[in-house]
């Protein structure tokens, strides 16, 4: 059979071309393994010629491991979502595992099929990205035996790495920059998603503004998304007394809530209304909204999933929780920034 038509290349194969025994092609391709440079060398040049690849799904699944891990996400086209699994992705990849994107809907059946269809595959781990599915999710992983990363979520039980955003703490910070401002009349902008990090920022801005001796107008509309920035602008821009200060949960929320303001209602950003969002997507920075916002330390989110996940399960590793800090990039949409 002609080389290009062969399906794979075996390791005997590689053996009898080097003239090596099978174990030798093993020990070549195990990094420290004890063989002399002539016969690494010999193994290689004949792996080369035959276009053999080693196959390391089988040599894990001989240690009962496949070195998969399966990323569960939902909302996977947002901005925020993209720029955290493409970090994820490249970090996985760097450490020597293979990414599993499944690729879901907001509802917690669809997060359970898409775990089953993990353990189907053997993964060794999942990463769950989005807030909402139920907490019974984590204890199918657990009992599978994989390892859990779950970011962006409240699940308070043993096993799971968890990793969370002060959302609590950045959300007094933009009370703080809209009083400087001299904002009185302030609003918040969410989405009925409820998940734990829009719930934080709901929690921590209505505390700050109240230790301040300002009330809170609270606006939610279908889930986080464009859209639902307009639909909320409309109800707020609409009252009798509409705020001069508005804290949207996210930017694309905000994106949505600023299009709306200044088209619809003519109000000038941020002369007659100061405007915060969250996550720093690459649109909060384009001319057409100078946006002030939190970044959301992806690259950090990443490196603290994969190295948890790379260093095995091990004792004190498994069931920490990690709290991450968001930097407030300060941009045109509030006044004195």
């Amino acid at each position: 059979m002609p080389l290009s038509h062969k399906v794979f290349v075996s390791a005997a194969e590689v053996a009898r071309k080097a003239g090596v025994s099978r174990s030798a092609v093993s020990r070549a391709f195990t990094p420290g393994a004890s063989i002399s440079g002539e016969t690494r060398q010999r193994v290689m040049q004949a792996a080369e010629e035959l276009g053999y690849h080693v196959n390391h799904l089988a040599r894990g699944l001989m240690r009962n491991e496949s070195g998969i891990v399966c990323l569960i996400v939902s909302d996977v086209a947002t901005p925020y979502r993209s720029a955290l699994l493409r970090e994820l992705t490249q970090q996985l990849q760097t450490a020597g595992k293979v990414a599993m994107l499944v690729n879901t809907d907001r509802s917690d059946g669809s997060v359970d099929r898409a775990l089953s269809q993990a353990i189907r595959y053997r993964a060794d781990a999942s990463i769950i990205l989005s807030g909402l599915p139920d907490k019974s999710i984590t204890q199918l992983c657990l009992r599978n035996g994989q390892r859990l990363v779950l970011i962006n979520r409240d699940d308070d039980q043993p096993g799971p790495l968890r990793i969370n955003l002060d959302d609590h703490e950045a959300a007094g910070r933009v009370v703080t920059a809209f009083v400087r401002a001299g904002c009185t009349r302030l609003a918040f902008a969410s989405s009925e998603a409820g998940t734990p990090s829009l719930m934080a920022r709901e929690a921590g801005f209505i505390a700050a503004a109240k230790s301040h001796g300002l009330d809170v107008i609270v606006e939610r509309y279908g889930w986080t998304g464009y859209e639902a920035g307009k639909v909320v602008a409309h109800r707020l821009l609409t009252r009798t007394q509409r705020p001069d200060a508005v804290f949207c949960a996210t930017d694309l929320l905000a994106c949505g809530f600023m299009d709306a303001a200044r088209h619809q209602f003519s109000i000038s950003i941020p002369e007659q209304l100061c405007v915060v969002g969250f996550d720093d997507i690459e649109q909060s920075s384009w001319s057409s909204y100078q946006l002030t916002t939190f970044a959301q330390p992806v690259a950090a989110i990443a490196q603290e999933a994969v190295t948890w996940l790379a260093n095995g399960s091990s004792g004190e590793l498994d069931g920490r929780s990690v709290k991450l800090h968001a930097d407030l990039i300060w941009r045109d949409s509030v006044r004195g920034g």
